[in-house]
């Protein structure tokens, strides 16, 4: 016996009323929260009603899709099911189609080129689901995209960082005709869908994982990164406001610490002795593939007065077909280069919280201009430089090597060499009396 569809009115009403606006026309509906706000569900219920009653052509998709497995697919699929629309969807491996012409197909945006984007100028719905880990490029691709008549960009997640290109588009920042509704768990309990068990989970959090509690079920943006090696310091930072615009003081000279790279990022501290002990990071540069010759020469036009070069031990090896080293360049760049002694990331890492209490950081995101990040940038890598945590042990081993690790090391770096740093006002200390040992020979006379 065929299972017979509901009513339309009947599929309307399983939806939450803060989420009714779904079935309105906006050109951008996001929904965001903790865990267990009714968010997926309620999207894949709107489309299937929406594409049921008119004929619609709808994009599921999210930053990384291996297979559809990665996909909301399951998801529709059974609410296809539960609410007995079988003899009006047809499920295929990676499709969904109604009889009124309505097709669901499933895609990842990461990786994908601007000429297949734009394979979706035709969609009348994009719904971007765990939106949270979609990149800035991902969404300038996507959104000039979707524009056919009436078309419409859903947004669903729950934060992870409050630097996340996500957050600040559709949260902090959102376009106009924007709807934006926070849900969560107790919006589930209000209407009695909010399960005991999942319940026993949320007060475990609470009282055993008070740090990502908040993250994870009250659906607040992370300041820093889960596991991140410097989590109360940056805290510290930001309670003190020590992240804040930090610029040059053309009276004290800039200090340049270097971490090095080729192929991957060669991270540049700008930094000056603004006290004694007081660091102030006014600029970061991170680049790949680019000469020193190039990069010392782009430098001048920030027209800073330039300090001391402090090297890693690498700089000073030589490379086989040069035949030089990274010190020798500088050198002849007319640089001063000083090299950093060998040592090793947790001996960084302990120098690099002795520092940051004496930290200012210059949070100005100087993007827009070409290689010069601002300390946003290097702020962005300290609060994502984290442990690697084996899934058998669950112990925190070495730090990662990321795109957040070259950055993090030459902060280390100049954590290990900041009382080394001194500007021409400084008086360095005195050097050690010497002892001499008496020369005079025993003659046996006087004078």
């Amino acid at each position: 016996m065929k299972a017979k569809p509901l009513p339309e009115r009947e599929v309307v009403t399983q939806l939450p009323p803060k989420l009714m606006f779904l079935m309105d026309l906006h050109p951008y509906k996001v929904a965001y929260g903790g865990r267990h706000g009714l968010k997926t569900r309620s999207y894949c219920i709107a489309l299937l009603n929406l594409a049921a009653t008119q004929k619609l052509r709808i994009l599921c998709c999210r930053e990384v899709m291996n297979s559809i497995k990665d996909s909301v697919h399951e998801e529709l699929k059974t609410l296809i099911e539960n609410l007995g629309l079988q003899s009006f969807y047809r499920v295929l491996d990676n499709q969904i189609r109604g009889k009124n012409g309505s097709t669901f197909i499933f895609a990842g945006l990461h990786g994908a080129s601007a000429t297949s984007i734009k394979s979706y100028g035709n969609i009348d719905i994009a719904w971007v689901e765990e939106a949270q880990t979609v990149a800035k490029r991902s969404w300038d691709l996507l959104i000039p995209t979707v524009r056919a008549e009436n078309s419409e960009i859903w947004v669903s997640f729950n934060p992870d960082m409050d630097s996340d290109d996500t957050w600040k588009r559709w949260v902090e920042h959102p376009p106009p005709g924007s709807v934006v509704v926070k849900m969560g768990w107790q919006d589930a309990e209000e209407l009695g869908w909010f399960p005991a068990n999942e319940n026993i989970k949320r007060l475990h959090c609470q009282q055993y994982e008070p740090d990502d509690y908040d993250n994870i079920w009250e659906g607040r943006p992370r300041t820093v990164v889960a596991g991140a090696i410097y989590t109360r310091e940056i805290l510290a930072m930001v309670e003190d406001q020590r992240i804040r615009p930090t610029p040059y003081d053309p009276r004290l000279p800039v200090h340049r610490v270097w971490d090095l790279g080729w192929n991957d990022a060669m991270s540049i501290i700008m930094v000056q002795k603004t006290t004694p002990t007081t660091v102030a990071i006014i600029n970061y540069r991170e680049d790949s593939g680019r000469r020193y010759d190039d990069l010392i020469e782009e430098m001048k036009g920030l027209r800073y007065r330039w300090g001391w070069d402090y090297m890693p031990h690498d700089a000073e090896q030589h490379h086989p077909t040069s035949g030089t080293n990274a010190r020798k360049l500088l050198t002849k760049l007319g640089c001063h280069v000083k090299i950093i002694p060998r040592s090793d990331p947790e001996a960084r890492i302990r120098a690099a919280r002795m520092m940051f209490p004496r930290v200012y950081i210059d949070d100005t995101d100087r993007k827009a201009d070409s290689g010069y990040l601002g300390g946003a940038r290097l702020l962005e890598c300290l609060k994502r430089y984290k442990r690697n945590v084996p899934k058998t042990t669950e112990e925190p081993m070495s730090p990662v090597h990321d795109a957040a690790s070259h950055a993090a090391d030459a902060f280390g770096a100049l954590a290990e060499i900041v009382d080394q740093i001194r500007n021409e006002t400084e008086r360095p200390p005195p050097p050690p009396v010497p002892k001499f040992r008496s020369t005079v020979r025993r003659t046996g006379m006087l004078g």
